[in-house]
């Protein structure tokens, strides 16, 4: 049977031709893309398998030897990364627990009772995401010099109490309106007073909204190097993991000294948020198109 001819085919013999090779090429080019995009990460893993001299000498690869001791190294060798990491772990923990439950507090006057003055309070928070950060650096580190939180976890731990932001407010607010009113009504006919309501119906219905502003916080301060940039200058201050890896690529001997180490310190800081959104894939989607839908 002998081939035919494009012009040939049929009309939707040509569209089904047209369809499969349009995705033959967004599949290519996607695939292009991907590797262009991946290529330095996987680079940079490479790197963080090799010893010092192979990092810093003719470009290469792949490692002659997988140096996989260059992870545990990392925590073991130099207390500075071991430190730096257990205050990066307080001041996540710290915020995971107290701006969900800050922020709920406040959403859920914001959605839920009745009191005067509520629209324009909102209104007012609401107002603040329009501010730059940029504008309020100046007072905020002046406010916490004149308090003494310079060079401590202070500033990282203490104004979340608050909310943790406007955003974080607003997200389970808008959560907090797509709950029936008839489920408190109901608790209200039982007995139950308004806390309770809070506490034991209306949070634990917030799960999906509650994880992913967890698992944004834990990205968030996990990556933070800006803020303890300002708030820890001196040499002795507590800094977090972050900025350990930071300095460290700032020092004018990163590229010859503990080269290997520093690849490895990089790779540590992504494999844990990695993990984190592998874990709760589905709680991030289903949070955010959730909150999107309701109010």
């Amino acid at each position: 049977m002998s081939k035919r001819n494009y012009h040939d085919l049929s009309i939707n013999e040509r569209a089904i031709f047209n369809q499969r090779l349009f995705k033959i090429c967004i599949y290519t080019a996607m695939i292009i893309i991907g590797i262009i995009l991946i290529f330095p990460y996987f680079y940079m893993v490479m790197k963080s398998l090799m010893s010092s001299e192979e990092v810093v000498g003719p470009v290469k690869l792949f490692p002659n030897k997988l140096m996989l001791s260059n992870y545990v190294d990392l925590f073991t060798s130099n207390n500075k990364y071991l430190k730096a990491a257990l205050n990066s772990l307080y001041i996540i923990l710290f915020n995971i627990i107290a701006v969900p439950l800050s922020a709920s507090i406040i959403a859920f006057s914001f959605a839920k009772l009745k009191w005067k003055g509520k629209n324009l309070m909102f209104a007012l928070m609401m107002s603040t995401m329009m501010i730059p950060p940029t504008v309020t650096q100046i007072p905020l580190y002046i406010m916490y010099t004149n308090m003494g939180w310079i060079d401590t976890l202070l500033p990282f731990t203490i104004p979340n109490l608050f909310g943790g932001g406007a955003f974080n407010i607003f997200l389970i607010r808008q959560f907090m309106k797509g709950i029936p009113k008839n489920i408190e009504d109901a608790a209200r006919i039982d007995g139950a007073s308004t806390f309770r309501i809070y506490w034991n119906i209306i949070l634990p219905l917030c799960k999906p909204v509650l994880i992913y502003i967890m698992v944004t916080i834990f990205i968030v301060n996990w990556g933070d190097f800006y803020g303890p940039l300002i708030y820890m200058s001196s040499s002795d201050a507590p800094r977090t993991l972050a900025y350990v890896v930071f300095l460290d690529s700032t020092e004018s001997t990163a590229a010859s000294q503990m080269a290997h180490m520093r690849m490895a310190g990089g790779v540590f800081m992504t494999i844990i948020p990695g993990i984190l959104f592998m874990l709760f894939q589905k709680q991030l989607i289903e949070g955010v198109t959730m909150t999107g839908s309701k109010g």
